[in-house]
């Protein structure tokens, strides 16, 4: 029952993040399955199996509030599965132990997690030009597809990512597109996995208890990033993701203890640094916003 808390909380907080950036559940859920001993194949398995719950709930949801492009959903979700599929299949069969190189993968999503929010502007992009097409959708759901089943997470941060900055679309519909899309996507890469992994290695009880967290957390997502600003929750989510996978990867190369404590602890402080300029940052920004509304008012008012 432990456990099953345990796992259930770590897909709650995947989860958090999740909607509250659009990006990031399969990366952080699945470095913690790392972080706690799971092999590689058995741990993307076990998040994507979970994400078929959680993405089909977020789906539903920004469908409700109308934030889903079906157009760009459709042309993104193929390609993106067809990866998913790949990429399950090469983690299964891969020769040498997957661990360093899934950790790695997770490490760089990390650093550009937390480097997109503690360091760059995020400002509301205004939509210029077309619509995002098959040209520029189709390459870039299906290397997304790969490296999320192949790696343990990314669809977000690359798929999301990409299409922010194209600019073409609304952010709200960025995130809602990718979001629904990744239902087919997680699906996909299930039934590869299920298809190419022996089945007695997955843990349904860790799935359902990443499931039951992301699901309970769905709702709340839209709430929680209105109490804390989203360069701040995308600041902490990186540096958790970065330190986790970097145990796990020089544990995995059999680093001494002393340089493997020392390099954390070198992680751990840097991270406390960029979350200190995250807030400043944060309140920096918020305050030129409530300077701009008041000038607005006052020369309404004149």
């Amino acid at each position: 029952m432990r456990a099953f808390l345990l796992f259930a909380l770590a897909g709650l907080i995947a989860q958090l993040v999740d909607g509250s950036l659009g990006m990031a559940y399969g990366v952080t859920s699945t470095s913690v399955l790392l972080a706690a001993g799971t092999a590689p194949a058995i741990a993307s398995a076990s998040v994507h199996l979970a994400e078929v719950g959680t993405t089909l709930a977020s789906g539903a949801s920004h469908w409700r509030f109308g934030n889903v492009d079906w157009r760009v959903v459709g042309i993104l979700a193929v390609p993106g599965a067809v990866g998913a599929v790949l990429g399950a299949y090469v983690l299964v069969n891969m020769t040498e132990d997957a661990e360093p190189y899934m950790a790695g993968i997770l490490l760089l999503l990390g650093v550009y997690v937390l480097l997109r929010f503690s360091s760059r502007a995020i400002a509301k992009r205004v939509v210029s030009g077309p619509r995002p097409g098959g040209k520029f959708l189709g390459p870039l759901g299906l290397v997304a597809g790969f490296l999320d089943a192949s790696g343990g997470g990314g669809w977000g941060p690359v798929a999301t990512s990409s299409l922010l900055a194209s600019g073409r679309l609304e952010p709200r519909k960025v995130v809602g597109s990718v979001d629904t899309s990744e239902f087919v996507v997680a699906l996909a890469a299930s039934i590869g996995f299920l298809f190419t992994l022996s089945q007695e290695g997955i843990d349904y009880t860790v799935v359902l208890a990443l499931m039951v967290g992301g699901v309970i957390a769905a709702p709340f997502a839209a709430y929680i990033v209105r109490l804390l600003p989203a360069r701040v929750l995308g600041t902490g989510a990186g540096g958790l993701i970065i330190i986790t996978n970097a145990r796990t990867l020089l544990n995995g190369f059999d680093v001494a203890t002393g340089i493997v404590t020392t390099v954390l602890i070198v992680l751990a402080v840097l991270w406390v640094v960029a979350i200190v300029v995250a807030v400043r940052s944060a309140r920096r920004e918020r305050a030129l916003n409530e300077s701009a509304v008041v000038e607005e008012d006052s020369t309404s008012a004149a």
